[in-house]
């Protein structure tokens, strides 16, 4: 009974897929650009977005410079931009805005341009220049329009792309440590500290310093480790004093002790 029952369900749905892939098959073949206009217009309303996007691709060229040219060129875009298809949207969003500056939807599609390049953009863990393309066409959207009702989620995306870079940073600096290559983890985290001085990560990445710089100081030949131990001690202040409850504070205490008893027995045998 339900095998009965599924054939003639997949039977239905073959059936009128021909039809509407008949129908539309017509509407291409169509001379009247006008025809393709009204049926495209229906296939956006009904999220069709692959037929509309291919009919508005047809009549693009013909209605340039034409009342319906900017209506098609914003749905042209609203349609790459339903098919996830986001760095194609951005452009074409961005063609509308150049083009019709003047437009009661520049403002829309300026926002829309900087938001595609939001939805591309890829894990933390990932190339992230989609990611500073975002944000910078984000904020040059809010200098544009300062008052604009997108302002809000605007500012929402750009803190979260922020936050998104700041991870990138992050892990890569813990990632220098892991391997253990202290000198590119300390610049790593030294330039973590510069660029994001308010993140929750730097209680983290100040004793991850500290403790990089002390390995290398102990790996250093002894020309070397006077100077680098001193450098731990002088990283060991900078930590107690930011973060005197840090849950770190125990480990880091013992490596300014080790390090200072390093110390002494170098200056002794100098």
């Amino acid at each position: 009974m339900w095998s009965m029952v599924s054939r003639f369900l997949l039977l239905t749905i073959l059936t009128l897929s021909i039809i509407s892939c008949s129908k539309f098959r017509k509407v291409q073949r169509s001379a009247d650009w006008r025809v393709k206009y009204e049926a495209a217009l229906k296939y956006y309303e009904k999220k069709d977005y692959y037929r509309a996007t291919v009919l508005f691709e047809e009549i693009l060229p013909i209605v340039r410079g034409l009342p319906e040219g900017e209506q098609i060129q914003f749905y042209y875009a609203y349609s790459h931009f339903y098919q996830r298809l986001y760095l194609l949207s951005s452009h074409y969003f961005k063609i509308f805005y150049e083009t019709y500056s003047r437009s009661e939807l520049a403002e829309e599609a300026q926002y829309m341009y900087a938001y595609s390049l939001y939805r591309d953009s890829p894990l933390f863990n990932l190339d992230q220049t989609s990611t500073t393309e975002a944000i910078v066409s984000m904020q040059v959207f809010l200098n544009r329009y300062p008052s604009s009702q997108y302002k809000q989620d605007a500012t929402d995306i750009i803190d979260q792309l922020q936050e998104k870079l700041e991870r990138k940073a992050y892990e890569l600096a813990k990632q220098y440590y892991r391997v253990k290559n202290y000198k590119s983890a300390l610049i790593a985290f030294e330039n973590f500290r510069k660029d994001y001085p308010a993140s929750a990560f730097n209680e983290e990445i100040t004793f991850l310093r500290l403790d990089a710089q002390y390995k290398l100081a102990r790996l250093s030949f002894t020309n070397l480790q006077e100077e680098r131990y001193k450098e731990t001690i002088k990283i060991y202040l900078d930590f107690e004093k930011r973060y005197p409850e840090s849950e770190y504070l125990k480990q880091a205490k013992q490596l300014y002790e080790d390090s200072s008893d390093q110390l002494d027995k170098l200056v002794e045998n100098n």
